[in-house]
């Protein structure tokens, strides 16, 4: 897409399963915000870079892979936490190949630094990038780096 640099970008934000649970799930690992707050920082981010963002969260891989289907000529981009997916959905990597939009894979724990199964990820090799390990920073920073990617296309 031209002619970006001044426009605003629309960007789907996704979240896995049981990022709903978030405030209340395992703290120690995924934090203390709640998904509602860490939405609110997201399109507060958004709104300093011209970014409208525009969250969905699904515990369904198949809703999940509907709403990439759905990007293709709505958003510029895709932000994605794929959560326990990552690991195991051949559909979503398969997905984000097809749509052939930006994405950018972020994770609030350092996957590599967990269990070994977590260290895998299928959607890797189809994203321009991954951020992981920063908590909620990690979402705000993969929105600052897809922003970044799409100003310069």
């Amino acid at each position: 897409m031209q002619g970006l640099s001044s426009t605003s970008l629309s960007i789907l934000v996704l979240h896995g399963p049981n990022l709903n649970l978030l405030g209340h799930r395992e703290p120690g690992i995924y934090g203390s915000l709640t998904l509602a707050e860490i939405n609110r920082i997201l399109e507060d981010e958004g709104a300093k870079v011209q970014a409208k963002i525009y969250p969905i969260q699904s515990n369904h891989e198949g809703a999940l892979v509907d709403s990439i289907h759905e990007a293709q000529g709505q958003h510029h981009g895709i932000l994605i936490n794929a959560g326990a997916y990552t690991h195991t959905s051949v559909a979503l990597r398969d997905a984000i190949a097809a749509v052939n939009l930006p994405t950018v894979e972020v994770h609030l724990s350092n996957i590599y630094r967990r269990e070994e199964f977590r260290h895998h990820s299928y959607i890797a090799p189809v994203v321009i990038g991954q951020i992981s390990g920063f908590g909620a920073r990690s979402y705000t920073l993969g929105l600052q780096a897809l922003v970044y990617h799409l100003r310069e296309l």
